[in-house]
């Protein structure tokens, strides 16, 4: 026996419909006020300064130095760039690197508070960095063979970090990096360990 639709099924269902629309509109007009009140901000209030240094002695010295300027393009999403000038002296050689890098970060949640009310205002983020470094070719021969003085690698780097409130627009970001195509320069250590510092 074939079932047909009668006309209060219909009227049920349209019914029904327009109960859940008037449901949603409100829900709909809300986030449009909220866009609405939600400019965005000024640029020199969405830019921030910082960067990473890292200072090593004794039989090997390490000193780092890259700082950056970025920008949040979006509420969860900030974008930085700067040099970034390394310094290595061992027993036998010593050597300078000099580059420029980028990263984008998208930030999830800003603060770890507003998920679990315990007290801890630490933000997680993923971090993709795209690393251009000139290294001295003495220094490492075996990959550059003598071509030329100096010679260039791009790295690819991916990871993730927290990063913890120090006031209202700085903070301290501890951060582990992988590089996804190292071609054996013994540049990073695999995951790389880094402190990073916004204001």
């Amino acid at each position: 026996m074939q079932y047909r639709e009668g006309p209060l099924l219909r009227r049920s269902c349209l019914n029904a419909m327009f109960a859940l629309l008037l449901l949603i509109m409100p829900v709909f007009a809300s986030f449009g006020q909220v866009r609405q009140a939600q400019e965005v901000p000024p640029l020199r209030e969405r830019m921030f300064f910082g960067g990473s240094f890292w200072l090593s002695f004794g039989s090997i010295t390490n000193i780092q130095i890259a700082p950056v300027v970025g920008v949040w393009v979006l509420p969860r999403v900030a974008v930085a760039a700067g040099p970034d000038y390394r310094f290595y002296k061992d027993d036998y050689s010593q050597t300078s690197v000099y580059g420029a890098k980028g990263y984008i970060q998208y930030v999830f949640p800003r603060d770890l508070n507003n998920i679990l009310p315990i007290g801890i205002h630490t933000g997680i983020f993923l971090h993709l960095e795209d690393e251009f470094l000139n290294l001295e070719s003495a220094y490492w021969p075996m990959y550059n063979q003598g071509q030329s003085e100096r010679f260039s690698v791009n790295t690819v780097l991916l990871g993730g970090g927290i990063s913890q409130q120090m006031g209202a627009r700085s903070s301290v970001n501890f951060i582990v990096l992988w590089a996804l195509n190292d071609a054996g320069y013994g540049i990073y250590s695999n995951p790389e360990i880094m402190i990073s510092f916004n204001f």
